[in-house]
This record gives structure tokens, C-alpha cells and sequence, in this order.
């Protein structure tokens, strides 16, 4: 019997997959590469939802395969090696899954290359892993101002707020982004497409210490679960602990409605593989205190509705924040935001920076900027 080989990540393993290898399978003895944990990262920008061990495992049990296993390489072609070991007759993709990398591999190996039409079996509805993600309705978290506080060898130096917005989720946004991204896919493969009920508070704690289990060489701060998790915006008062000792809530939606109007997303692309914003560090106190000050600067502003206000002090914690960390932006980031800087009274980078978004805070609606849909808290059953 001809071998035929197939490649894939497997991520969230859907009908889609299993009509792909009992289609596969029709073309001889199917041999399975299933991509690791850590190609999954450096092509899609994100964590796996599920681990390589468990994709294997799905993978495996699928009746036509005859073998599977985890790739020996990484990036595209991260199946290379297996290839020349198992010296397949045919190497299958769906119109997906074609690249000419590795059609090329193909033919210098003398192996059939065959693309497959992507169509569900008979009766299915049509899935792919991205569109799974995207329908997910856990939402992604925004930092407005105080961010790096939640990490207590800074707030030790001076106590001070975070300032959190948790968003609706959507298809256009993007890994690696700076809105807990990776926090986010832990959620998903802890609970799946929604969060579960019950008290906030109580689930982004189970959330933190999935997120960051004993032996983590870097903790996440909680800001992440905690911005993810609760409704609206939140300020998240941390003062030398990875937890925070006061949290204020603000569930008010015509407050809610005029902060959602002032923020926009503009994209910077993903940050790039390899980026610590830690290669550099300046922890002056003076910046410390800044940063805090800037965050409750941040909240008293959203609070009396002064969008001028809430830009400088939004800008105010980013200018402390780079000072801190210098490598949270570059040349190119620094030119996109002095492009956009007339058009908006205050402009931040996401998360720790290199890449992501520009949060404006404006009034008006910039050209190639998203919009953001604050979460507010679920009705009352």
C-alpha cells in the first residue's frame, strides 16, 4: 500500500480535521506530523488551546491514521526530517494548508504533492480552528494606565493603581497583541468558549494560578486575569503584592458607553518572536510614582467624563512606563505614534509593548483604527 503524509497543528480538533484525514486516508497507509506546542506559538502568535501531548492523543485516535506523531522541527516545514524518514508516496494539504515551501520539498524528494479542496463531509457545517477561536466569547483585556504595577518588584518601590478595561472579543484582533492574549488562550483551555458563572473575583484567581503554576520562571502579572475576568473598567490597587489589595469597580454604562466612544485600536503588527522588554530595565522611583500617579489621573478622569483629561494622563503612564522600559517601543512604533498624535488626546502602546496596538484616546474615528465593545456585567438571570 502507497504512504500518504499530512501535516497540521490539530489545534482545537473539529469535524473539519477528521473529514481531512478520512479524505487523506483514501490515498494509502496515512502517517500524521502534528505540529509542536512551540511551532503553534511562532506561527500563529499564540499558545496552543490544547497541548501537543493531547493533539497527539486526538490525532491518534482518529480510526484512519495509521501513525502520528510530534514534528521533529519547527516553523513551516517543521516536518522536513519525518518526511525523509518516512519517504511517503503522497503528501496531502488542503487549499489551506498549500504553501510552495512545501511543495518544492516535495518535489526535490521525488514525493506527490496533492491539494485537497476544503469541503465538510455531508451534512457538517464547514470549521476551522481561527473561526473556533474568533466565535469564542472570552473577552481580551485592555490596560489603560499603571500597567507593570501588578508586578510587586515594582510596586514595592511605590504602590499604585492598574487601570483595566475587559473587551468584547473579535475575529479582527490579533496574537501577541498586549491585551493578555496568552491569559486568554489559558481561559479557553480551561473552560472552553465562555467563562464560567460565579463570582468574578474567585474565577480570574483560579484563572492566575492556572496562568502562572508553581515553577513559572516569569508570573503574569494579574492584571490579566483579573482584566479578562471582570466586567467593565476596574482599578486594581497594588502595593508589593501579585495580588491587588483594593479593587474598585466601574459598572455605570452611561460611563461605560461615553469611554467606549473614546477608544480606539490602531495595529502595529505582532510584537516579533524572541522580544523581552526586560533586556532593559530602569526602576527610578520618581518613574514609579509617575506611572501611579498617572493611573489614578487615569480613573478620576473617566469618572467626570473629560476626555482631554483621560488622554494626558493615558499618555502621562505610557511616557513613565517607556522610561522604565525603554525597549516598549522602537523607531517605527514612535513614528506611528507621532503620526497619529494630532488626532487623539492620548496614545498608549498594549501590554509591554514591541508590537500589538496604539490605544487613541480620541474623539474621533481615525482611518485603519477598531473599535472597542466594553463588556459590561451579564444581566441578572
Amino acid at each position: 500500500m502507497k504512504k500518504v503524509f499530512v501535516s497540521g497543528c490539530f489545534d482545537l480538533f473539529h469535524s473539519g480535521h477528521v473529514q481531512f484525514l478520512q479524505t487523506a486516508a483514501r490515498y494509502g497507509r496515512l502517517y500524521v506530523s502534528v505540529g509542536s506546542d512551540a511551532t503553534v506559538r511562532e506561527l500563529k502568535g499564540r499558545l496552543p488551546i490544547y497541548s501537543q501531548r493531547e493533539r497527539l492523543r486526538l490525532v491518534r485516535a482518529v480510526r484512519w491514521v495509521a501513525e502520528a506523531f510530534v514534528a521533529s522541527g519547527s516553523g513551516v516545514l517543521d516536518f522536513a526530517d519525518d518526511l525523509k524518514r518516512v519517504r511517503p508516496d503522497r503528501f496531502v494539504v488542503n487549499a489551506d494548508g498549500h504553501a510552495p515551501a512545501k511543495e518544492e520539498l516535495c518535489r526535490s524528494l521525488g514525493i506527490e504533492y496533492l491539494v485537497l479542496p476544503r469541503r465538510p463531509g455531508r451534512g457538517m457545517v464547514r470549521r476551522s480552528t481561527t473561526a473556533l477561536v474568533a466565535q469564542a466569547r472570552v473577552p481580551f483585556r485592555l490596560d489603560l494606565a499603571g500597567g507593570w504595577l501588578d508586578q510587586p518588584w515594582v510596586s514595592r518601590i511605590a504602590p499604585g493603581p492598574v487601570i483595566t478595561v475587559s473587551i468584547e472579543p473579535s475575529p479582527e484582533f490579533a496574537g501577541r497583541s498586549g491585551m493578555a492574549g496568552s491569559t486568554r488562550t489559558k481561559a479557553i483551555r480551561l473552560w472552553g468558549m465562555e467563562l464560567p458563572e460565579g463570582d468574578p473575583e474567585e474565577t480570574a484567581r483560579v484563572l492566575f494560578a492556572y496562568d502562572n503554576p508553581p515553577g513559572a520562571e516569569f508570573v503574569s502579572g494579574s492584571q490579566d486575569a483579573l482584566g479578562i475576568v471582570l466586567p467593565g473598567a476596574n482599578r486594581l490597587y497594588y502595593a508589593g503584592g501579585y495580588w491587588p489589595e483594593q479593587i474598585d469597580t466601574l459598572r455605570d454604562a452611561e460611563t461605560l458607553a461615553w469611554l467606549q466612544r473614546r477608544l480606539r485600536l490602531l495595529p502595529l503588527g505582532a510584537r516579533p518572536a524572541g522580544y523581552s522588554v526586560l533586556d532593559r530595565v530602569d526602576l527610578r522611583k520618581a518613574w514609579v510614582e509617575s506611572l501611579a500617579w498617572a493611573a489614578e489621573a487615569c480613573w478620576q478622569a473617566i469618572a467626570r467624563h473629560d476626555a482631554v483629561a483621560l488622554g494626558e494622563a493615558v499618555t502621562a503612564g505610557f511616557s513613565a512606563q517607556c522610561a522604565m522600559f525603554p525597549r516598549m517601543t522602537n523607531p517605527a512604533i514612535r513614528q506611528e505614534i507621532d503620526r497619529v498624535r494630532r488626532r487623539a488626546h492620548g496614545v498608549k502602546i498594549t501590554g509591554a509593548g514591541g508590537g500589538g496596538y496604539l490605544i487613541l484616546v480620541t474623539d474621533d474615528d481615525v482611518p485603519g483604527t477598531l473599535p472597542v465593545t466594553i463588556r459590561t456585567e451579564p444581566p441578572a438571570p
